[in-house]
């Protein structure tokens, strides 16, 4: 039960991801020397692994303190595309095992929507 609990109320795996963006932030302040950062933009890829609303609450917990207190965190969709070997058309996935939707040949070749990067910053 408490098990249960921890995976589904607190997102471990997110405020990792958090904890890492905010040291990229910090490492690029000190070397483009700004001083605040009014505004993240986080791209995040449908086959991520990433939850979006966990990324809001993590970046929301970890950045007290630190160069990004305050800033708004915007989130960038991008869907999952890969490429069909079989058939040879690139397709949109939601899932990274999806097979084919058009000639049901699995596994495919996953070509987006794996990323979560720092898209841009807005700072002062």
């Amino acid at each position: 039960m408490a098990r249960e609990m921890l995976k589904s109320d607190s997102p471990m795996h997110e405020l990792s991801l958090c904890e890492s963006v905010v040291r990229i932030i910090a490492d690029e302040a000190e070397r483009q020397s700004f001083s605040r950062v009014l505004k993240v933009r986080l791209e995040i890829g449908a086959l991520s692994c990433a939850m979006p609303d966990a990324m809001r609450m993590a970046f929301t917990a970890v950045t007290p303190g630190t160069i990004a207190e305050g800033a708004e965190l915007e989130i960038l969709h991008t869907p999952g595309v890969a490429h069909c070997e079989q058939c040879g058309k690139d397709v949109e996935v939601s899932e990274r095992y999806d097979p084919c939707p058009d000639c049901g040949t699995a596994p495919l070749f996953v070509t987006n929507g794996d990323q979560l990067r720092i898209k841009d910053l807005e700072v002062e």
